[in-house]
């Protein structure tokens, strides 16, 4: 009997699949779609006939997508109310008083996600004392009909002070999921923390995406029950997978699921490949079709925070520490007013795709650079199917080299390729160097289609001595859908400062927030994790600590407190105070086992490629996957889903499964 795994990643140009068939691993790629589930049966369908078996052969399906994403991007989300305490309508169009940019006066706030005229007032309130005045019946008589006139798709409740009794906004909640045809999001469903505007725009945010979350779901669902295929199980943006009906009632959490994806596999498979080099952690480097993604490994675990944005619009939850910029393969390179030469965020995405998809593209990309470049073999076909056009791409860099005044087109590559690793390099030098962390100290791994061909570049921009590109490096993100374990946050308010709190009475809180998880907590199986945010009293910010076993607070501080020196070099003589208490429950799953099956170093071809403006003749072989051989620079290493490319004075090496370690030849 086949005991198969499937994983598929979404991508904004290409859809990612990773099949594991008794240890028999097939990956393929196939171009993103409109509607992101025909990419993912189409996908599913390529990847089971090049394996040999059939969907229905498929034990379990996991899924990351960027249906959230591109609805929050894109502006397409649905028809959103806001019902809140009177007197705060406008807490979604104040926020805070930080402007986007500190020095433009021009700087604009994200179009708030409801319009004003669907932000409606009830009279209520609920004082930080618990002190309650319940909602007034004649203001929600008229509130119901108003949105009912109004048609609206989903409606978000958020009330004062909500988070001390969710009483008032849970009668308000329930009324209007009987009344109405519409999604209802209730913020202390969706974040049960203080501070007004975060909280409303996390409840904003989910309502706004879970009509198209719901919509995707249900169709993905059918797609999946007649292809036989198991129910999908949903990435979240905390690394965690969850069951469907979990991720429609908290659709923010998969504003992420791709990249947090893609880090859950970058970190099993670099903690795999450390060959006893002391690293202090490893930078994730993820670079897709539209977007490159980085973020920080660190003591072999993911950086998390509950401190984000998307787009502008703040977002509390759990979620891989990530962060994106524009420069993918498909990102469009232009020339400014200036005449300066430009990469991003345009991207020509999956349709038309870049000149040299043939698709009917024009503009040059990151791809077409690299392919004029010789970093990508011209007689290549991504994915296995897509061939590449190199005259289209010469066409394209020619015009964007006489609107930049360059020579040729080869220079206008790369001059594209520099900006491109230049906008990289910012990135991941905002997750390292401005937060206190020498990139020296860490290796660099590096996935996505077009991750493993600027690897080095990058590496070499930062010092980093060592990159890891994992075997299934161009489709990482799905292999890590595998891996992930399944994950559940729970958060609540409790302000109080930490010398008057009991140890009994932060059991007694810890012990409702894991009753409350939609997991069963008591196997020796599911680990139960409790952190605390604390802060000096005055300070406007937190840090989460985990307190020991037992929950002392003594301990706690005294953590707090070790915390705070190493992150701000300093502690001081004040009062410290509990703002949230946390839990997240973990089933861990087993990892999937793949062989590694030995081969010969075969030889593709020949030809010139570029590498800090002089040309080489440079070898072309199939990624080699024998463990231990090595290959020197300059080379470029082809598989189905990515390239690497190993520049001169620098060699790659095959790690113990089947990674390749690429390091400088002289180190």
């Amino acid at each position: 009997m086949v005991t198969a795994e499937v994983g598929v990643d979404v991508g904004g140009t290409f859809t990612d699949v990773v099949l594991i068939a008794d240890g028999e691993l097939t990956t393929t790629k196939v171009p993103s779609t409109p509607d992101q589930s025909n990419g993912v049966v189409h996908g599913i369908e390529q990847a089971c006939a090049e394996a040999g078996i059939d969907p229905a052969a498929i034990d379990e399906f996991s899924h990351a997508m960027t249906v959230s994403t591109n609805v929050l991007l894109e502006g397409e989300g649905a028809r959103t109310a806001l019902v809140t305490t009177e007197g705060f309508r406008d807490v979604l169009e104040i926020g805070r008083q930080t402007r986007p940019d500190l020095y433009d006066l021009q700087a604009e706030k994200p179009v708030p996600l409801v319009r004003r005229r669907n932000r409606l007032e009830i009279p209520e309130r609920t004082t930080t004392d618990g002190d309650r005045t319940a909602p007034d019946e004649a203001a929600l008589d008229e509130v119901v009909e108003t949105l009912r006139s109004r048609d609206v798709e989903s409606v978000v409740v958020s009330f004062l002070h909500t988070y001390v009794d969710a009483t008032n906004e849970r009668v308000v909640a329930n009324r209007l999921r009987e009344e109405l045809d519409a999604s209802v999001s209730a913020s202390h469903e969706v974040l049960n923390e203080f501070r007004e505007y975060e909280r409303t725009s996390t409840a904003a945010v989910d309502a706004y995406v879970t009509p198209a979350i719901d919509s995707y779901i249900s169709r993905l669902e059918e797609r999946a029950a007649a292809m036989g295929l198991p129910q999908p199980r949903i990435m979240q943006s905390n690394g965690g997978i969850a069951g469907a009906a979990e991720i429609r009632s908290h659709a923010v959490q998969t504003v992420l699921s791709g990249p947090a994806a893609g880090v859950v596999g970058a970190s099993r498979t670099a903690t795999g490949n450390r060959d006893g080099t002391a690293f202090d952690g490893f930078v994730t480097f993820d670079m897709g079709g539209t977007s490159s993604d980085v973020s920080l490994i660190r003591d072999g675990e993911v950086e998390r925070t509950t401190d984000n944005e998307i787009d502008g619009y703040p977002i509390r939850v759990p979620m891989v520490d990530v962060t994106t910029v524009g420069a993918g393969g498909g990102s469009v390179a232009w020339v400014d007013s200036g005449g300066a030469l430009r990469v991003g965020p345009q991207s020509a995405g999956a349709e038309p795709g870049p000149a040299c998809y043939g698709r009917g593209g024009e503009e040059p990309t990151v791809t077409d650079a690299n392919l004029v470049l010789g970093y990508i073999n011209r007689e290549t076909r991504l994915g296995g199917e897509l061939g590449l056009d190199y005259e289209a791409a010469v066409e394209a860099l020619s015009r964007l080299a006489e609107r930049a005044d360059l020579e040729s087109a080869r220079a206008a590559a790369r001059g594209v390729f520099r900006v491109a690793n230049a906008n990289m390099t910012r990135a991941i030098r905002s997750v390292t160097v401005e937060r206190g962390h020498d990139p020296r100290d860490f290796g660099l791994v590096a996935f996505g289609g077009a991750g493993p061909m600027h690897a080095v570049a990058l590496a070499e921009r930062l010092d980093i001595g060592t990159v890891v590109v994992p075997h299934a490096g161009g489709v990482l993100s799905a292999y890590g859908l595998l891996d992930a374990d399944e994950t559940h946050d729970a958060v609540r308010t409790h302000q109080t400062a930490l010398a008057d709190a009991t140890n009994e009475e932060l059991i007694s809180i810890y012990d409702g927030l894991v009753s409350d998880l939609p997991i069963e907590t008591s196997g020796e199986e599911v680990d139960v994790r409790r952190s605390a945010d604390l802060r000096y009293e005055g300070q406007s910010f937190e840090l989460e600590v985990e307190p020991d076993d037992q929950i002392d607070t003594r301990l706690l501080r005294a953590e707090f407190e070790r915390k705070h020196e190493r992150i701000y070099g300093y502690t001081a003589d004040e009062r410290v105070e509990v703002v949230n208490l946390r839990a997240t429950a973990t089933l861990p799953r087993s990892v999937p086992s793949t062989a590694v099956t030995a081969d010969t170093l075969e030889k593709l071809g020949e030809h010139t490629a570029v590498f800090d403006g002089e040309e080489h003749r440079t070898p072309i072989y199939e990624r080699p996957m024998t463990p231990e051989r090595t290959v020197r620079g300059p080379a470029v290493l082809e598989q189905d889903e990515s390239t690497t490319v190993v520049p001169p004075a620098w060699e790659a090496t095959v790690g113990p499964n089947g990674a390749l370690v690429l390091t400088e030849a002289d180190r």
